[in-house]
């Protein structure tokens, strides 16, 4: 008993500094952030590309938004942004269609906070074929080229890509940030590091400074990359000399 006793409070000392020394702004891996086993491809360029792996029903991901969208907006100039709406299950691909859709449209950022506030603060329905369509036409959105594109073949390979991915992120939660196509946080995540319960708003503002940690280091590592000497060429062996 006294062993187990002693293995508990290790346990408990070890959560408690783990909580101590977390620190948003110079996040250790494994504690604010994860990197993945093997890096996933982007298409950023020369710019960090950071990608939100996100779901219209979650209410993290509608309390994230509003310091999401300001975060992209000031390193715009930095970063490339994009999202990818995941599907735990079936009952998810509807809405995963109808962010797809819009951004087919040009109307994915315009309407991504219409669709949270329709869903979490006015308790609209909306996450079936029927519920999607009549939103969009109360939008004021054309609902037959909308339903057009909803229904598309294309839709099925955007679709499909998003599992893809979700799956090569193993994202296990939402909402989750990827940079670069290397490293993950969240606000569950820097929660967790914290060590205990946080109000959502101080969760966002700790995540995003996460997240401006790790754009600088995926620029630093970029630029290393870039900068670093070639090995020098192995010298070709000289030819014995005939005789």
């Amino acid at each position: 008993m006294r062993f187990i006793q002693q293995v508990l409070v290790s346990a408990s000392l070890g959560l408690i500094m783990a909580a101590a020394t977390a620190s948003p702004t110079a996040p250790q891996n494994g504690a604010e952030y994860r990197t993945l086993e093997r890096q996933q491809p982007t298409e950023a360029g020369k710019k960090v590309e950071v990608t939100e792996f996100f779901w219209y029903s979650c209410p993290h991901c509608f309390a994230f938004e509003p310091s999401l969208a300001e975060w992209v907006k000031k390193n715009a100039d930095n970063i490339t942004f994009k999202r990818v709406p995941v599907a735990f299950r079936d009952s998810f691909i509807p809405q995963q269609k109808l962010y797809y859709a819009l951004e087919a449209m040009g109307k994915s950022e315009e309407m991504q906070r219409k669709v949270f506030n329709a869903i979490h603060v006015e308790r609209q329905q909306i996450d079936t074929d029927a519920t999607i369509l009549d939103f969009v036409g109360k939008q004021g959105l054309d609902k037959q080229k909308f339903a057009d594109v909803y229904n598309s073949f294309g839709m099925q390979s955007k679709v499909r890509q998003a599992s893809s991915m979700q799956e090569a992120y193993k994202i296990d939660g939402v909402p989750t940030i990827a940079i670069d196509g290397k490293y993950l946080t969240s606000p569950s995540i820097v929660g967790t590091a914290f060590g205990k319960s946080q109000p959502e708003n101080v969760l966002a503002t700790s995540t995003l400074q996460v997240m401006d940690a790790l754009v600088a280091k995926a620029q630093a590592e970029r630029k290393g990359a870039t900068t670093a000497p070639a090995a020098p060429a192995a010298k070709a062996a000289k030819a014995p000399a005939k005789k």
